[in-house]
């Protein structure tokens, strides 16, 4: 069975879907069979592959609004990535009447998580109603959060949010991880902030650290993945690095 994680944070721009693809296909090069999701209206990871959402038929909306298989969704890229669409921006409103509305992603996935090793959910940059889809599908969450200091406060509303989820929906989410990104080993504040978030989490902060280069806006442009477009630079070595991570991590819990 696919181990399902969610990458969310409320705040916009702090790396979700660079993280989500890049470390996506740092697990396949481990060979590790892998699933992308796309759960933002915007379509940020479905554009990141070379994909337009403008024009897509057949996108997440359709699996979780209207409960098309979500084969019918899946592209095959560089992993495989079940695409956004900007329908998608009108689900939370057309899953609000529904029965079950927390479930929908959860049941869409049962017909595929035996066919995976991981299942990555790139979230929206809000806490509603598709991260809470996100929530009660995932195993775990990691939380990508911008190396400065008002960044922190957003951590709490997701805490909150998690433990509704727990205590409801999915009492085994939780947090599993959390990256700094938009690290700059320059300022000082950058570095303030992974001490902070070190106090507060622990070991739940993970020692790679998300550098900023230009890298990262150049690959989406060329539809692919940092790893891909620059296999031996500091940015592909940084997802690697967070696989093996992850990967150990996962480890660990199995063994607890």
């Amino acid at each position: 069975m696919a181990r399902v994680i969610a990458f969310a944070n409320q705040k916009g721009g702090v790396a979700k879907t660079t993280t989500t693809l890049n470390l996506a296909v740092a697990f396949k090069e481990q060979g590790l069979n892998v699933l992308c999701v796309d759960l933002d209206p915007q379509g940020n990871l479905t554009m990141s592959q070379g994909l337009n959402p403008d024009e897509i038929d057949r996108s997440m909306y359709d699996v979780l609004v209207h409960k098309l298989p979500i084969e019918e969704v899946i592209h095959e890229r560089e992993v495989d990535l079940a695409v956004s669409s900007i329908d998608l921006a009108g689900a939370e409103l057309a899953l609000s009447s529904m029965i079950g509305r927390e479930r929908a992603l959860e049941k869409a996935l049962v017909s595929v998580r035996e066919r995976y090793d991981y299942i990555l959910f790139d979230t929206p940059p809000s806490l509603g109603l598709l991260t809470i889809n996100a929530f009660v599908a995932s195993d775990g969450v990691i939380v990508p959060v911008q190396t400065e200091y008002l960044a922190l406060r957003g951590l709490v509303q997701l805490e909150n949010t998690l433990a509704m989820v727990r205590e409801n929906l999915n009492p085994n989410v939780e947090i599993i991880g959390i990256l700094p990104t938009m690290f700059d080993k320059r300022l000082l504040n950058s570095k303030e902030a992974v001490e902070i978030l070190t106090e507060n989490f622990g070991d739940l902060v993970y020692d790679t650290k998300i550098r900023k280069t230009v890298r990262f806006a150049e690959a989406p442009v060329k539809g692919q993945s940092v790893l891909a477009y620059d296999p031996t630079g500091e940015a592909a070595k940084l997802y690697r690095d967070l696989a093996k991570e992850v990967l150990n991590g996962a480890k660990a819990r199995e063994h607890a």
